[in-house]
């Protein structure tokens, strides 16, 4: 393939999803319960899957600084959405836990983004679905791949 068009996929590849996250992002905030943030959501959707997590841990998935993970769980507490137990061994370990009110914001919500979701999917067909889902995971290893030497360097 020649440079230029490598360059128009390039383009064509940032147009697209500059566009596709703008509108998604704007598309499951409207789903959300509440005056959740995207990423307040998607930090109770990982404590809900794991059940239990340390912020040290939420900051290593979300690749973010320990104190936007401090900030981020502050207002999840002030909501009532999250617990925060300290380890009986070591006072400075904190786990944070979902409250009852939390699971319910979480579900209730997570219904939601589920069937905005399931209504695009349903627009394709299977074979389309699985070549898209097999793309899509491939570009995340890559990605994944990329960001594992960068942080190596």
């Amino acid at each position: 393939m020649d440079d230029k068009s490598i360059k128009k996929l390039v383009e064509q590849y940032i147009d697209l999803n500059f566009s596709i996250e703008k509108n998604v992002v704007s598309l499951i905030k409207g789903q959300i319960c509440g005056d959740l943030t995207n990423d307040q959501q998607y930090m109770l959707r990982y404590i809900n899957k794991v059940e239990i997590c340390t912020p040290s841990e939420l900051a290593e998935i979300f690749n973010v600084k320990k104190s936007a993970i401090t900030a981020i769980i502050n207002r999840l507490w002030d909501k009532g959405l999250i617990k925060r137990t300290r380890d009986e061994k070591d006072r400075r370990i904190i786990y944070l836990t979902l409250t009852d009110a939390g699971k319910e914001v979480f579900t209730h919500s997570d219904s939601n983004i589920h069937n905005l979701v399931a209504s695009f999917i349903t627009q394709f067909d299977q074979a389309e679905i699985e070549a898209f889902m097999k793309t899509y995971e491939k570009l995340n290893t890559i990605i994944l791949a990329a960001k594992e030497n960068k942080l190596g360097e």
